[in-house]
Order: structure tokens, then C-alpha cells, then sequence
């Protein structure tokens, strides 16, 4: 069985502490995740980020080489795409 995606093993390991994402785009942000799972080597995870109200869900790409977010915003049903995650770490604890 290949490897685990190492940014989804991270945020896996570092949650239910908060974790701060970068997106391939620069973007950082503090996320609070409901759950993580791993069915084999595909990922999920489901949040929020801490200075916003949408929900965000994370899945791994058809490939498992990145792990992408998505975002629902409160008054929507819609998905949108938001990137690829760069790097996951432990939030620091004064940080929200």
C-alpha cells in the first residue's frame, strides 16, 4: 500500500487542535476541524476556519497528491473550490 498523503497525515494528527493551512495560493488561515478520516489512502475532513462563518471541507485529489478545500458559505448550498493545501502545522495556541 503506498503512503499516506503527508499534509493529511498532519492535520489528521494535530486535530482537534486548531491548524493553521496554507493554500497553494498563499492564503493562510486557522481551521478547526469537526472530524478527519482516512478510508485507505483517500482523506476527509470537515470545519471551519476560526474568523469565518462557511463550512470548509477538505478532500484529497483524485490521485492523493494534494489535499483540496472546499467552502460553503452560510446562505449557500453551493461548494466552492478554494485550492490546494501547501503546508498544515500546528496553530499556535494563542494564535485564535
Amino acid at each position: 500500500m503506498a503512503d499516506l498523503n503527508p499534509i493529511a497525515k498532519r492535520i489528521h494528527n494535530v486535530t482537534p487542535d486548531p491548524v493553521r493551512l496554507t493554500l497553494d495560493d498563499g492564503t493562510e488561515a486557522i481551521f478547526e476541524f469537526e472530524w478527519t478520516e482516512f478510508f485507505q489512502q483517500e482523506f476527509q475532513a470537515e470545519g471551519s476556519r476560526v474568523d469565518d462563518d462557511a463550512s470548509y471541507r477538505l478532500v484529497s485529489s483524485d490521485d492523493n497528491e494534494d489535499v483540496l478545500v472546499g467552502r460553503q458559505p452560510t446562505d449557500s448550498d453551493g461548494w466552492e473550490m478554494l485550492g490546494a493545501i501547501a503546508t498544515a502545522e500546528a496553530a499556535d495556541s494563542d494564535a485564535s
